[in-house]
């Protein structure tokens, strides 16, 4: 039969056993210094000739000179011995020169010193709370095991920390390297992936507690050839015994292989055939054995294990994962920061800590997008250590009310007491009195077999990692082997899953993840008719591929309440999407309950770059309020605001959807219109090479006009136009160079295979359409960047033609111009405008239509016509530079910078600011609250 981990009260008393049989001893270096560490692990459960390496062979950093480490458990712990009253400090300095002549799977995080009397304990990479060096006496052993539990396997989980991100990654590069191996020998690419999870879960488990430690090691060193010709068979046998209880191991005498415990068949259940290894191969997985795996993250390891079999992946492991934080402002604020503070609240209630630990048990949890199970791990593991402070406190409340009682309780079961132990202890009444939250609470969705397996295998991994903390904190372990939970992992497209069928839907019920980021113009045609199917329509516009999941969980939720956050991508809180993704969701009851406005996401996809995402988070209740997080720079940290209302832009406002107008919502605001199409084959247009020859025809100059199309209008770019709208009929005879063009205009209409381009050719010398004001007027391009604070638009007298890839609306006074030269209108366009790529795209029907100017006083608008013109005078101060070169983000002239300022205030004050605003979000909130008040939707 296997030998089973060692708990803390196991090890406390093997500690008090050691601790009577090395009293008396002498103490001497030479002739008892490996007998003496041998015990000390086996207190802890380290035997076996390959947990530990004695008298290992070491050179000094110092002086060069060789000597021997005592003893050295890779990647956990060097010890160095001393005889009786030697300094203990100066051996482990020794220790440390040492560590110089160590690999990188060797190097310990922890340094042991002893002279048999005394120990020294130096911690390499101490916690916060933790001191670095600790000392105490043989006799002390039993009272600081807890200390020394890392010799057992046990670690005190440093989630998010450098040092397990650096350890994940490590790690995720061996088993890359291992997965080379089997690719390379043509080995099934499914069953490779079944066979990296299992030896992935017996590494684990070499280092984790779930076995005697280094069993795994020992396996492949003493029952495989150095060769590797068997190694293959071997880890099959081993692999098929561990998917067998061990009364059921018929035919099987080898001590070894009886030695590891039954684990079940949902990690080794299903039959594979037999990988082909070598030599080399087979000093990868050894290699990889040697190194410490109870230190990874299973969030991160599961992220970078699922790029393992992408070779462009492969080359940048450590890229490829979603970070903690980030999955964290999806969990906290839409679960875990209210479980929390309730529990902070029933911190003096033992019956409402009981009772929040029974409502811990009853919420379920589904990913519809799981990948490798990030969000699950992290929200498992949040929920799990939560549990265990509950625990705490309700130990320290029975303390506190009946401690003498309590001590004399426990002895007539034999447990010792707080004071009898040293430390706090939870009376252990089986795993499942304690242990509320279960695998079994969590479910995903995912389309690819793979990361649902490492998915299913990391709750494992990260399940363990919990119940250590508890023992290490309550004193007993909850049964570890063989597996009896899991999470529910369904293979399948989410979008064709009924998710009922996955999970009932309950009030209890959270659904989150972070679905695919599929533009309208990068989804596949069957993406497309996914989408197209869970709308119930055939036209979605240009939803994004990720709003499918939000439809879903509408109807997984159906009249239930609950709770549901995305992370997506920006654009669905931008434009035309806003009224058809969250009209539906707010007309069935559900209130935004929190939202992260644009930041910048990183991706656990192989490859994937950051991107430019929000997080929108759902309930049906009416308390708390709600939360808005924003962030001034899209990698910084965001600013949280309480807020009253969030509307579907993200913004604290009335919830209105703006949608398409065919007229301006505001009396102030004229038309605007595209410019003027030439629809020519060029031959109307002149460029820098040509208008030399026109500029001296006597003739043709007289309609030789300055034309501006996007670039020219955006980088001053030289080109013009023959604009002939008062041609004198008899100019076309007199000039050849006229005529010519004109005949070559007629010629290029008449060859179109377009009728309405046919009917043109009767009119060659006009622009095929002919919208230019007769006045001064505003040009508007139809994109700006969306690195730029202002819009680049210029304000040009009639005689400057504007072509149809600008909007042009008629501005004599200039108060137009100064209007959308504000930080106001950029903020209207943002919240309402669509996007082409990253850049902000304006539109006539949506943005400007519907920009909600109210009525302003005579005196106001003088103030922004002013605005506006000391705008133009800045620019004018350094007329060689285009718009582009005037509005570089990081180069804007002090001077214009200062007008548009000034601008802001006059503008600010036009939409109802009482003073200049100090954000955009302030403006958008204006801007909202004026759009309901100019609609007559009230505020909700």
């Amino acid at each position: 039969m296997s030998q089973k981990p060692l708990v803390l009260p196991d090890i406390r008393s093997r500690a008090g056993a050691f601790v009577a049989d090395w009293r008396d001893a002498e103490g001497y270096e030479r002739g008892e210094a490996q007998e003496f560490v041998r015990g000390l692990l086996e207190v802890f459960g380290v035997s076996g000739r390959t947990a530990a390496v004695y008298e290992k062979r070491a050179q000094r950093s110092t002086t060069g000179h060789r000597g021997y480490i005592d003893a050295l458990i890779s990647g956990t712990a060097l010890i160095e011995m001393k005889s009786a009253g030697e300094d203990l400090e100066k051996a482990e300095q020794q220790a440390l020169d040492y560590m110089g002549s160590l690999t990188k799977n060797e190097m310990p995080g922890y340094v042991i010193t002893s002279d048999f009397k005394r120990f020294r304990l130096l911690n390499l990479q101490p916690e916060p709370d933790e001191r670095a060096v600790i000392e105490f006496s043989l006799e002390q052993l039993p009272e600081h095991v807890e200390k020394l539990l890392f010799l057992a396997g046990y670690r005190r989980t440093s989630f998010g920390s450098a040092e397990q991100e650096a350890a994940s990654i490590q790690a995720a590069q061996l088993m890359a390297k291992l997965y080379e191996h089997l690719e390379a020998t043509g080995y099934d690419d499914h069953q490779a992936s079944i066979f990296l999870i299992r030896t992935l879960f017996c590494l684990y488990a070499d280092d984790a507690v779930l076995w005697e430690r280094d069993l795994f090691s020992r396996w492949i060193e003493e029952r495989t050839s150095e060769d590797g010709s068997d190694l293959g068979a071997q880890l099959a046998t081993l692999y098929q015994a561990l998917n067998r209880p061990e009364e059921k191991r018929y035919g099987q005498n080898d001590d070894l292989l009886m030695a590891f415990p039954y684990v079940n068949g949902s990690v080794f259940g299903e039959a594979v055939d037999i990988p082909y290894f070598d030599r080399a191969s087979r000093e990868l997985l050894l290699q990889a054995s040697y190194f410490n795996w109870s230190s990874i993250s299973p969030a991160i390891f599961g992220s970078l294990f699922q790029a393992v079999k992408d070779k462009k992946a492969r080359r940048s492991l450590g890229e490829h994962y979603t970070t903690e934080t980030n999955i964290l402002k999806v969990i906290r604020p839409l679960f875990l920061d209210e479980l929390e503070q309730r529990f902070e609240k029933a911190r003096a209630r033992k019956g409402e800590l009981e009772k929040l630990l029974d409502h811990l048990g009853s919420l379920t949890f589904m990913d519809p997008a799981c990948g490798c199970g990030n969000f699950l791990i992290i929200a498992y593991r949040e929920l799990r250590a939560l549990e265990l402070r509950i625990h705490q406190r309700i130990q320290e409340l029975e303390d506190e009310g009946a401690n003498r009682q309590r001590g004399n309780r426990l002895s007539k079961l034999g447990i010792q007491s707080d004071s009898q132990r040293g430390r706090g202890v939870q009376l252990a009444l089986g795993a499942d009195d304690l242990v509320r939250v279960k695998l079994a609470q969590f479910h995903g969705i995912e389309l690819e077999e793979w990361p649902a397996t490492i998915a299913r295998t990391a709750m494992f991994l990260v399940e363990h990692q919990a119940n250590q903390d508890m023992s290490r904190t309550l004193g007993y372990a909850a049964p570890l082997l063989p597996l009896q939970d899991s999470a529910r992992i369904t293979v399948g497209n989410a979008l064709r899953t009924d998710w009922t069928d996955v999970l009932p839907a309950r009030p209890t019920t959270v659904v989150m993840g972070n679905p695919p980021f599929l533009g309208h113009a990068t989804r596949t045609p069957q993406q497309a008719q996914e989408l197209r199917d869970v709308w119930q329509r055939q036209d979605v516009g240009r939803l994004d591929y990720v709003t499918g999941w939000y439809r879903k969980a509408l109807d997984f939720f159906g009249h239930v309440p609950g709770r549901f956050a995305f992370v997506s991508t920006n654009s669905i809180t931008q434009g035309e999407p806003v009224s058809a993704l969250f009209d539906p969701i707010f007309d069935m009851g559900w209130r935004i309950r929190f939202a992260h406005r644009t930041f910048a996401w990183t991706s656990e996809a192989p490859g994937a770059a950051a991107v430019h995402c929000v997080i929108v988070g759902f309930d049906r209740e009416a308390k708390p309020t709600p939360h808005l997080f924003t962030y001034t720079r899209p990698k910084g940290d965001p600013e949280e605001i309480a807020a009253r209302t969030i509307n579907g832009y993200l913004v604290d406002a009335p919830r209105v959807s703006v949608n398409s107008r065919r007229t301006p919502l505001s009396d102030a605001v004229p038309s605007v219109q595209f410019g003027s199409m030439p629809n020519d084959g060029g031959h109307l247009l002149v460029d820098r090479d040509n208008r030399h020859e026109i500029a001296e025809d006597p003739i043709a100059h007289k309609y030789l006009r300055r034309f501006v199309g996007a670039r020219e209008l955006l980088h001053d770019a030289p080109r013009w136009c023959l604009w002939m709208e008062d041609l004198d009929p008899r100019d076309p005879s007199r000039s050849g160079l006229l005529r010519s063009r004109i005949e070559a205009t007629k010629d290029y209409r008449s060859a179109s295979r377009r009728a309405a381009t046919n009917k043109l050719a009767d009119t060659p010398a006009l622009f095929g359409e002919r919208r230019q004001p007769t006045v001064p007027y505003v040009c508007i391009p139809r994109h700006f960047s969306e690195t730029r604070t202002f819009a680049t638009v210029a304000y040009f007298n009639p005689d400057v033609i504007s072509g149809d890839a600008n909007f042009t609306t008629e501005d004599p006074s200039g108060f137009l111009f100064g209007i959308i030269s504000s930080s106001m209108f950029m903020a209207w366009q943002r919240a309402t405008g669509g996007r082409i790529k990253s850049d902000l795209r304006f539109s006539a029907t949506v943005v400007w239509n519907n920009l909600p100017l109210p009525k302003i006083t005579e005196k106001l608008r003088d103030q922004v016509i002013a605005g506006g013109r000391a705008v133009l005078e800045a620019r004018a101060l350094s007329p060689e530079r285009s718009l582009a070169q005037h509005y570089a983000p990081l180069s804007m002239d002090p001077a214009l910078l200062k007008a548009h300022r000034t601008l802001d205030v006059a503008v600010d004050k036009a939409f109802g600011a009482r003073r200049l605003c100090g954000s955009e979000q302030e403006r958008q909130q204006i801007l909202f609250e004026r759009y309901a008040e100019l609609t007559g939707e009230a505020p909700q």
